[in-house]
């Protein structure tokens, strides 16, 4: 199918750059390419918060999961500009099944089989920005308390930015679902959903209590 595929990664262009290729009538990137870039900023506040706190003999104590976390947010960063990708990739394959031709009955069989494939892809790529949105808000609870306390706020961001991805990239699995035409995945698929986010939100809720609070939390079992 035509442009089943980037020619630029998203991770390859400027803020200015993705902002305009956003704003732009292209269809890609859209609304699960931008959930996933608010799910990249959170990640690398875990990391910078992390990074801000490692070392010192204030938060020795926490040094075990302050690592973690660095790693943790690195790598959930660039596994949200893949999924940013991928979220493009898929929807535009998507794109290109809609715009295959209909005229005969075989073309019509065609064209209805090809947009069910795409379609269960175009699924896949925000569900899985909702899984990693999950680690995300984990992540970011786990500093909660056990950070810079001069980067209290940074935290708390992460996990709200957390929230937003999942909650948009959800918005993105779902209303491609009926197209899925297959009534058992998409129940299966919403199911999961709704569990993730009340999971999530929960997480955020409890990261910004124990910001607000600003009291210091015992240490992790690592």
């Amino acid at each position: 199918m035509e442009n089943s595929r980037l020619v630029v990664s998203f991770a390859d262009l400027t803020v200015g750059q993705f902002l305009d290729r956003l704003a732009s009538s292209e269809p890609v990137p859209g609304g699960g390419s931008a959930s996933a870039l608010a799910g990249a900023l959170g990640a690398s506040l875990v990391s910078m918060v992390s990074a801000l706190s490692t070392g010192r003999a204030k938060y020795a104590a926490y040094e075990a999961t302050l690592l973690r976390c660095v790693d943790a947010g690195r790598d959930l960063a660039a596994a949200f500009l893949d999924l940013a990708d991928e979220d493009a990739f898929a929807y535009a394959g998507y794109a290109a099944a809609l715009k295959l031709p209909r005229e005969t009955v075989e073309e019509q069989t065609t064209r209805r089989a090809a947009i069910r494939t795409a379609a269960r892809a175009a699924s896949d790529a925000p569900m899985e920005c909702v899984i990693a949105c999950k680690r995300l808000a984990a992540a970011a609870e786990s500093l909660a308390g056990r950070s810079n306390v001069n980067a209290a706020s940074d935290v708390l961001v992460a996990a709200l930015l957390a929230e937003a991805g999942a909650r948009g990239a959800a918005e993105n699995v779902r209303i491609n679902l009926p197209a899925t035409d297959d009534e058992q995945y998409a129940e299966t698929v919403n199911r999961k959903l709704d569990s993730a986010l009340h999971e999530i939100a929960a997480i955020s809720a409890e990261t910004r209590e124990i910001v607000l609070s600003g009291q210091p939390r015992e240490p992790e079992d690592e």
